[in-house]
């Protein structure tokens, strides 16, 4: 997969960005992370020092240019180590999500015919553990980070992690300028990290990733001063909280990428669970999360105020209205404050907007961003309200996520913002579907050519999959995937992430699927969000037990009928929603209903809770 050999002498790298960093500002700090409640802080020469001992390390486990390297663990500094490291040596980065069931990781690995494997902890060396030897013949070393409860393990693959960079020392000792050789023959073509999709459609696939596309992405998305309300590009100064997946490309851009290309410091959470606690302790100037995190964010602002005192409730309200005013001022000019919306800022700062955006985590925040799933416009509305510079943008793996962004003074709320400069950008007269061409997009899938040239036109452009429509001539606006359209029984097509989106922004919903292909009427599957229901039971004396026990009350099931009207009160007849079920149970990636990103798998929901739909039906 790595192409004809041509020596190319000064092929930028994540490795070597890193690199340079070190001999730069060699005391500047890179990353923090917490232990034990306390953030340390490790420097640039300390970091780029451990990369080399990891890298070394693969070396002296006979890592070659083009061998795979599996990462499964939770976001924290050895993650970023192996990454750096694995492209240092010129091999392929395979990151695997830690909720991956060994089902997946079987697939994963084994599809990518990965050679060396680091599993966090006994959890994770024990998913690699349940494969059959036969089915990854060429895995020959399993890394761990936590040593309890795998110790007494007598595989022979099995190797810590200290113990690893020990060899890596070792090795360096001995052969002090090998990684160095490795990184000068890097080239544009090499492919540096595998990101396997989400696998909504069939078996996931592996989209290949070059240095050449690493490099473009990092040109026109993170050094695009545009992009930024105050026209500064990021730097040193810029603090940024890492907490998705880094095996997702939009988490792998906005954390790594901006730490080695810019020298922003990285602050690892501690976990996703943690994040709002970690917002509010980093204060992050940078800040990019999934609709389902400011979702979670708007909604636990509207659940606190109704618990606060009737002061503090009466302010948040006037304080919303405000933001309101304010939204509706700078969206009507791009985003961009007028002296009325300054005026009313100023006032709002004063009297909640501190206070609030300080107890989220976004007082400092000087740009945000959404992405990888639409996000409701009532929900990026308040935010832009109350301060916060969110802009929507739009992009994939496949194309190293360059595609659209919403512009400092030129955003259009329920756009994906306008397409990249000098880029290929199309949406086919025909289907309706985006298409891209420009030197980020992929190199194809791993061992798979066949699906390869279907992602691809006959004149060579790639396909999103996705369904857009211009929006005044300039802007794009996502109208769905193409295979989640809806078509009724009377013919009208319909997009239900649009739907489902707004159901969303009520702080009692937290997943919601539109159901209705070829059906007379409209229904949804709706999982409630738990805290908020429990919360709002508890206030009114409702015991219950389960989840299961709260979603079958009569008065949450009337709670959420409420909730249903209001959106229904925002579209259509046709579009309404004339029946709905709630879920019995939480959705879980391990049991198939999500994918790793957290996007409903909407066969294995029909499939699972069929039930309920046909329910609606009859």
């Amino acid at each position: 997969m790595q192409g004809a050999r041509t020596e190319v002498e000064g092929v930028t790298t994540v490795a070597s960005l890193a690199r340079d960093w070190s001999r730069r500002a060699p005391k500047q700090i890179a990353l923090r992370d917490k232990d034990f409640g306390i953030w340390r802080d490790l420097d640039w020469e300390g970091l780029w020092d451990l990369v080399l001992d990891a890298a070394h390390g693969l070396l002296a486990l006979g890592v070659e240019p083009g061998d795979r390297v599996g990462i499964q663990s939770e976001d924290r500094p050895e993650w970023l180590v192996m990454d750096l490291a694995s492209v240092a040596v010129r091999a392929i980065t395979v990151g695997l999500y830690p909720t991956n069931p060994v089902a997946e990781v079987r697939y994963t690995l084994g599809d990518c015919g990965a050679t060396v494997h680091l599993a966090e902890d006994q959890e994770q060396v024990d998913k690699v553990m349940g494969v059959k030897r036969a089915e990854l013949p060429g895995l020959r070393r399993i890394l761990y980070l936590e040593p309890r409860g795998v110790r007494s393990y007598r595989d022979r693959r099995l190797l810590g992690w200290d113990a690893f960079l020990a060899l890596g020392r070792e090795h360096r000792a001995a052969n002090p300028g090998a990684v160095e050789e490795r990184m000068a023959g890097a080239r544009p073509d090499d492919v540096v990290t595998l990101v396997y999709t989400s696998g909504t459609t069939g078996p996931p696939k592996g989209a290949m990733l070059t240095n050449a596309n690493f490099a473009f992405c990092v040109d026109r998305i993170i050094n695009c001063a545009d992009r930024y309300p105050d026209g500064r590009l990021p730097g040193p100064d810029d603090q940024i909280l890492t907490y998705l997946p880094l095996c997702h490309v939009a988490e792998r851009l906005f954390s790594t990428w901006h730490l080695v290309s810019r020298g922003t410091v990285l602050n690892f959470a501690e976990s996703i669970e943690t994040v709002t606690d970690n917002l509010r302790e980093v204060q992050p100037t940078l800040f990019f999360a999934v609709p389902r995190i400011w979702e979670k964010l708007h909604a636990g602002i509207l659940i606190r105020g109704q618990d606060a005192t009737w002061l503090k409730r009466r302010t948040l309200r006037a304080g919303l209205a405000l933001a309101g005013r304010i939204a509706d001022e700078k969206v009507a000019h791009g985003g961009d404050h007028t002296w009325k919306s300054r005026v009313l800022a100023a006032i709002g700062w004063v009297v909640v907007f501190r206070a609030l955006r300080e107890r989220i985590g976004l007082r400092h925040c000087r740009y945000a961003a959404c992405g990888a799933a639409p996000i409701a416009p009532e929900v990026l509305r308040f935010f832009v309200g109350i301060g916060v510079p969110l802009y929507e943008l739009y992009g994939m793996t496949e194309n190293a996520a360059v595609a659209t962004c919403n512009f400092a003074g030129r955003m259009k709320l329920g756009t994906v913002g306008e397409p990249y400069p000098n880029i290929g950008f199309r949406i086919d007269e025909e289907t309706g579907e985006i298409q891209v061409k420009h030197p980020g997009v992929f190199a194809g899938y791993w061992a798979n050519p066949k699906k390869t040239k279907e992602a691809f036109t006959k004149d060579g452009w790639l396909r999103t999959g996705d369904v857009g429509e211009w929006a005044e001539t300039t802007h794009v606006r996502i109208v769905d995937r193409i295979k989640d359209i809806i078509i009724t029984a009377g013919g009208k097509n319909i997009s239900p992430s649009e739907i489902e989106n707004d159901l969303k922004t009520s702080p009692y919903i937290r997943e919601a699927m539109v159901v209705g292909d070829r059906r007379k009427y409209l229904t949804a599957i709706i999982g409630i969000e738990l805290d908020t229901v429990g919360a709002w039971a508890l206030r009114r004396g409702l015991p219950y037990t389960t989840y299961r026990d709260l979603t079958e009350k009569d008065e949450v099931i009337k709670l959420v009928d409420g909730e249903v009207a209001k959106t229904n009160a925002r579209f259509s007849s046709v579009e309404g929603i004339k029946a709905f079920r709630l879920l019995p149970k939480e959705l879980d990636h391990e049991d198939g209903e999500l994918t790793a990103t957290q996007k409903l798998k909407r066969k294995a929901m029909v499939d699972a809770f069929g039930d309920l739909v046909e329910a609606m039906y009859r």
